[in-house]
C-alpha cells in the first residue's frame, strides 16, 4: 500500500491535518485571494505567464481552490474543470463562477478514474503539490489525462526556501513540515512536505514529462504598495517556483 499523505501525528493523518486547516481558512482565503500579495502579484502572474493561452482549451484546475484561476481561465474563453479536498473551497469555487465550469470535491492523491485518457489541454496545479509526500502516482496520472503535446504548469515552495525557513538538517530528505499562517485572519497551523529540487523536477521526468520551463520569481510591481517589506525580500531571494512540463506528440 503507498502512503501518499504522511505518517501519522498525534494519532492523525496529515490529509486529516490538512484538510481541517484549508476548511478553517476557507472563507478568509476566498475573501482575501483576490489581492493578497503573495498570491495575486506573485504566485499568480508567473504562473499565468507559463501557462500561456487558453482560449478554447479544456483546463484541469487540480486543487483549485476557491476558484480563482478557475474564473482567469473562464473569463479567456476555457472549459474549465476543477477539485479540491476542501468541501468549503468547493463550494465556493462554484459561488465565484455561477454556471460556469465543473467543480468537485477530490483528493489530489487519489486516481483521476472520472477522466478518460488525454482530456485536457493543460493541466494546472497551483501552490498544492507541497501536500503530497509521493508525487509520482499524481503526476503519472495527470500525464495520462492530458493530451499530447498539452502541458502542467506547478508552483511549489521554493526547494531552497524551505529549506532555511524550516531549519531542515536532512535537504535530501522529503519530510514533514509545519508553519503557522496568520495572513488570513486566524492563527492556522498548516503541514506540508519540504523536498529537494531534484525532488521537484524528477518525478516530472520519471512520469513522462519533457520539463521546457523553470521560473524564480520575482513579484509583480503591485506588491509593493501592499507589502514593502515581503516585495525587497521577495526580489533578493525567491519563495516560491514554477515548473512547466510538456507530454510528448
Amino acid at each position: 500500500m503507498t502512503v501518499l499523505w504522511g505518517r501519522r501525528a498525534n494519532n492523525k493523518p496529515v490529509k486529516e491535518k490538512i484538510l481541517e486547516a484549508y476548511e478553517t481558512l476557507a472563507e478568509q482565503y476566498n475573501a482575501r485571494i483576490d489581492h493578497k500579495p503573495h498570491n495575486a502579484y506573485y504566485d499568480r502572474p508567473n504562473t499565468l505567464n507559463l501557462i500561456g493561452d487558453v482560449k478554447g482549451e479544456r483546463i484541469l484546475d487540480a486543487a483549485c481552490g476557491p476558484g480563482k484561476y478557475a474564473e482567469i481561465f473562464l473569463e479567456q474563453g476555457a472549459y474549465v474543470t476543477g477539485f479540491d479536498l476542501s468541501p468549503k473551497m468547493v463550494a465556493l469555487a462554484k459561488a465565484r463562477n455561477g454556471a460556469q465550469g465543473e467543480f468537485f470535491e477530490h483528493d489530489l492523491s487519489q486516481p483521476l478514474a472520472m477522466f478518460e485518457d488525454a482530456q485536457f489541454n493543460c493541466i494546472v496545479c497551483a501552490l498544492a503539490l507541497h501536500y503530497i509526500e509521493d508525487w509520482n502516482p499524481v503526476l503519472n496520472e495527470f500525464n495520462r489525462v492530458l493530451k499530447k503535446g498539452g502541458r502542467l504548469v506547478i508552483s511549489v515552495e521554493h526547494p531552497f526556501f524551505e529549506y532555511t525557513y524550516f531549519k531542515s538538517k536532512r535537504y535530501f530528505d522529503v519530510e514533514e513540515v509545519t508553519a503557522t499562517w496568520s495572513g488570513f485572519g486566524e492563527r492556522v497551523k498548516v503541514h506540508s512536505f519540504r523536498r529537494s529540487l531534484q525532488e521537484v523536477i524528477q518525478p516530472l521526468v520519471t512520469n513522462g514529462f519533457l520539463v521546457d520551463a523553470l521560473v524564480e520569481p520575482k513579484p509583480v510591481a503591485e506588491f509593493e504598495k501592499l507589502d514593502p517589506k515581503h516585495f525587497r525580500e521577495l526580489n533578493t531571494f525567491p519563495t516560491f517556483m514554477m515548473v512547466r512540463g510538456i507530454k510528448p506528440n
